[in-house]
């Protein structure tokens, strides 16, 4: 027990040295990595606009007029949104842009009735809703005269719901087989989640979960080995980028740490 105790410590100490030496370049980083799966997506928009046009007209037989401004609005809305982030210019404008493609996508793409991508959906938007809570300012007094009651509620909550809905992306990447060690992957993979839903030992949790999902993004989601004529190649590129996009929310939370309602914050106050 004292044992494990000393080696958390020693990887708390060791990570928060890392954080230290690059808490100006983070958060730049962790942007940069959100809004990667939007940027794909506004491209492939452009370099696809025929085919993406002629699959929403087959799925929804809405004619080539409405088609034509559903992959508008997707090429549109996500480059201006990524743009409006990482120019940090009216952010939570950008927020509310990159929040109702992922719901347009959500229905169009017809992910509601597949859990797998709607989970992965889900993480995406509690990485926009950190990005969201980042942007927020400091809560001020909602009356005059009294002090001023700290951190902002609302910003808060969304630090809790946005890594609540973040680890839903691991849950998708959990298989259910007998192998030892993916017995043992999948253990100390909800091991780590659970400390980040929970907020305990949050930022060094996140981190050691940025590292493994980035290893297993490059080695299942490699869309640079497969043929371009290949549609797998399509699949594997989207879910490489939106993987990199939860990456980025886990970024955000080691940078902003857990907010206010988690286990981490409560520790300070015992």
């Amino acid at each position: 027990m004292a044992q494990r105790n000393e080696f958390i410590d020693k990887a708390e100490d060791f990570a928060d040295q890392v954080l230290r030496h690059g808490k100006h370049i983070l958060p730049h980083v962790a942007r940069l990595c959100l809004i990667g799966t939007f940027l794909e997506d506004g491209i492939r928009m452009w370099v696809q606009w025929d085919d993406q046009r002629n699959y929403i007209n087959d799925q929804w037989s809405c004619g080539s007029i409405i088609a034509t401004m559903f992959v508008i609005i997707n090429l549109l809305g996500q480059l201006s949104g990524c743009i409006m982030v990482l120019s940090r210019q009216q952010v939570p404008i950008a927020c509310g842009i990159l929040f109702g493609i992922i719901g347009l996508q959500t229905v169009a793409y017809s992910i509601l009735w597949d859990i797998h991508f709607l989970m992965r959906n889900l993480a995406l938007a509690g990485g926009v809703i950190l990005l969201l809570a980042e942007s927020k300012a400091e809560g001020k007094s909602l009356f005059a005269g009294l002090p001023s009651l700290g951190e902002n509620t609302s910003k808060t909550y969304m630090q809790l719901s946005g890594r609540i809905l973040l680890v839903l992306m691991f849950l998708t990447i959990l298989r259910l087989e007998l192998a030892v060690f993916q017995i043992i992957q999948n253990l100390i993979g909800l091991v780590l989640i659970g400390f980040i839903g929970v907020g305990y030992k949050t930022k060094l949790a996140a981190l050691v979960l940025v590292c493994w999902l980035t290893v297993l993004n490059f080695y299942f989601n490699a869309w640079w080995n497969v043929p371009s004529y290949r549609p797998m190649r399509d699949f594997l590129k989207y879910d490489f980028f939106q993987t990199f996009s939860v990456i980025g929310g886990l970024l955000l939370v080691v940078a902003l740490g857990p907010g206010g309602v988690s286990m981490d914050d409560y520790k300070k106050k015992w």
